[in-house]
This record gives structure tokens, C-alpha cells and sequence, in this order.
């Protein structure tokens, strides 16, 4: 082991006043180790001024953190230009397989294999991702759901002085609920009833601050553009959703279209949606550089002829206004190459670009 660590979910660390004493035991643990790991650093009283001694000193540190205290932004204000973030997602659809001791190998050729990954990947859209539900066998619906409540109740309440709790947790409901769809705070204003426009736009960007939910805007060359279109809304992890959402009806399409979402965020891309001229939509532009590289539309079923008539007709049409020949259609298991309207498409089902 090449680091030190220290959980400051420890009780007993944190009656300590001398953080020399922290030093002086890491030395008598770990010996001389330039790097330290401090765990749930949160719950150590003026942890930042401490963190900024040590990087004086040379010293590499790793800090991880949660809930009121440690919420994004608040690394940004303690530890101005002397810090890179990562975000840690939950479990990927392949950390998933791996969790379920499924091998990922040649022989994902046979259709047998197939057509275990599909069973699995019917399994992780309802359960999602979230290490204690899959390593624990944990109720996923309880665990998330009081997941959910704590984040809210706990963490953004507190933190932000909310007002009026219950009205956030109308509108984490709805957004939920409503995930894979575009929104505007107008319209969410109206919806449920706030008294400002203001404050809905406040209570979404924390939500967004306690990775709950993340927003796309709608690409246009026109900055203007696209500021004044409505946004889409997708949760970062489709467990959530299953578990708080309000359904009448099974919602497939639209929690593999959240899956591409997370999984387009987990990759680092810069995307978003694209809406033709003619109003038809592609779910996700993906943007490279200065130009969109790649265009993806996510379709469950394309049995259907209307159904893939719909979806490749906004992908030729969309390539045709803004020139990008790189065109994908995201289905459960149906796989191909065709050509419609002189552009060629790649049918691709879901699992293999998840697990690529």
C-alpha cells in the first residue's frame, strides 16, 4: 500500500483539536507516505484549512464527501485552483456484470450469452446501480427511497436554508417522474404551483448539485437558442427512478434512453438533444470539437414499421442540417446496417455499446 487513510466517520477521531496528533498517527500506522486518503472529510471540523496545510507540505490528498457540507460547489470555494474532481457513478451496466460474476469474453458470440446479458440488463434498469442494493441484496425500493428522502431532507434542506421543503420534494418527484422528457421552469412553475419562476430554477440547479438529476440543453449554432429552449432531465440512476417515480404504465423506451444518458455522462461527453426544423427530435447530438460527431436515437422496438420510420426519419433529416454522417440507433437486440434515404444507419443493440 503506497497511501495512508483515515475515516472520519470514526467517532473517535473527531474530539481531536491538535490535527498534529493525525499526522503523528499516520506516521506510526503507515510510515513515510506522501499520499493520504481522508474519507467523509466533511465531518472534520475546518477540514479545508487543515487539507490546505498539508498540500503546503507536499503531501497528495484524495478526499471523498458527503451530504450538506461537501457538496460539490464547496470544493470549488475551499480549494480554489488546488483541486481536480472525479465523480463516481454508481455501478456501470458492465460493473453490473461483473457483480453478477458474468464474464465478459469470447464467447458473448453465442446466443446463449446474449441471452443472459439481456435477461441481466431487464434486471438493472429496476434495481439500478448502487453498490449496497446489488453487493448487499438490499430491497432496493426502501433503500433508495429513504436514499432519496435523506438527500433531500438532509442534505440541500440544510444546506441551502430551503423554505419550503415539501415543494422540493414535489418537484424531485416530478422531474423523476418525468425523466427523459424536456421541461421548462415556466411550465414546472405552473405545473406545481410555486410562486416564482426564480425559485424553481434554484431548487432544480440542487438537485443537479446533489447528482440526483443532470440537464441537457437542446444544440443549436445559436447560443441564444438554445439558453431559451426547454431542457431535458434524466436521474443518474435508473434505480431512483423505479423506486420513487409515479408509474401507471411500463416505461422501457424511456429508462434505456435515461441508461444512454448516464452512460454518454460517465464517458465524459459533451452532448445534447437536437429538435429538426420540422420539429422532429434526436435524443442525444454528440459533439466533438467544434462540429457534432455523432447523432443517437434510442428506440426499444423497431419491429414496428412506424416505429422505425419515426426514429430514422428525425436521424436523416437532423443530418442533413447539421452534416454529420455518423448515425446510431440504440435497440434491444436488433442489429444491422441499412440505408435510408442515401444515409446509412447502424442499428447496434444497447448492451453492446454499454458494455464497448
Amino acid at each position: 500500500m503506497n497511501f495512508a487513510y483515515l475515516n472520519f466517520d470514526d467517532g473517535r477521531l473527531l474530539g481531536i483539536s491538535d490535527y498534529d496528533d493525525l499526522l503523528k498517527a499516520i506516521r506510526q500506522v503507515y510510515g513515510e507516505r506522501k499520499t493520504i486518503l481522508f474519507d467523509e472529510i466533511q465531518n472534520l471540523h475546518n477540514w479545508e484549512l487543515f487539507l490546505n496545510r498539508l498540500h503546503r507540505k507536499g503531501f497528495n490528498l484524495v478526499i471523498t464527501g458527503s451530504n450538506s457540507r461537501l457538496l460539490s460547489r464547496e470544493l470549488a470555494i475551499h480549494l480554489t485552483g488546488r483541486n481536480i474532481q472525479f465523480q463516481i457513478f454508481p455501478f456501470s451496466v458492465l460493473e453490473f456484470l461483473r457483480v453478477r460474476n458474468f464474464a465478459i469474453d469470447e464467447t458473448l458470440e453465442l446466443k446463449e450469452r446474449q441471452g443472459m446479458i439481456l435477461n441481466f440488463l431487464n434486471e438493472y434498469p429496476n434495481k439500478g446501480g448502487y453498490p449496497e442494493v446489488l453487493i448487499k441484496n438490499i430491497d432496493p425500493k426502501s433503500y433508495i427511497t429513504t436514499l432519496f428522502e435523506s438527500i433531500l431532507f438532509k442534505d440541500i434542506v440544510k444546506r441551502y436554508n430551503v423554505r419550503y421543503a415539501k415543494k422540493l420534494y414535489d418537484l424531485g418527484i416530478y422531474l423523476m417522474t418525468n425523466h427523459s422528457n424536456d421541461f421548462s421552469y415556466t411550465r414546472l412553475t405552473k405545473a406545481l404551483e410555486f410562486k416564482s419562476v426564480h425559485t424553481v430554477e434554484n431548487y432544480t440547479e440542487y438537485l443537479n448539485e446533489a447528482f440526483l438529476i443532470f440537464n441537457t440543453e437542446r444544440f443549436s449554432h445559436k447560443v441564444k437558442e438554445q439558453l431559451k429552449s426547454p431542457k431535458k432531465v434524466y436521474a443518474y440512476d435508473t434505480g431512483m427512478i423505479n423506486a420513487i417515480k409515479f408509474k401507471t404504465a411500463p416505461d422501457t423506451g424511456r429508462l434505456i434512453e435515461n441508461l444512454t444518458a448516464i452512460e454518454l455522462l460517465r464517458r465524459g461527453k459533451e452532448f445534447y438533444y437536437y429538435r429538426t426544423k420540422d420539429g422532429k427530435e434526436v435524443d442525444f447530438a454528440v459533439k466533438e470539437g467544434l462540429k457534432i460527431s455523432q447523432l443517437i436515437q434510442v428506440c426499444y422496438d423497431v419491429d414496428h414499421y412506424t416505429t422505425k420510420q419515426r426514429a430514422t426519419s428525425a436521424l436523416v433529416k437532423a443530418t442533413r442540417e447539421i452534416l454529420c454522417d455518423d448515425l446510431i440507433v440504440l435497440t434491444w437486440y436488433y442489429e444491422a446496417r441499412e440505408t435510408s434515404i442515401d444515409r446509412e444507419i447502424h442499428y447496434l443493440p444497447l448492451w453492446k455499446w454499454l458494455i464497448d
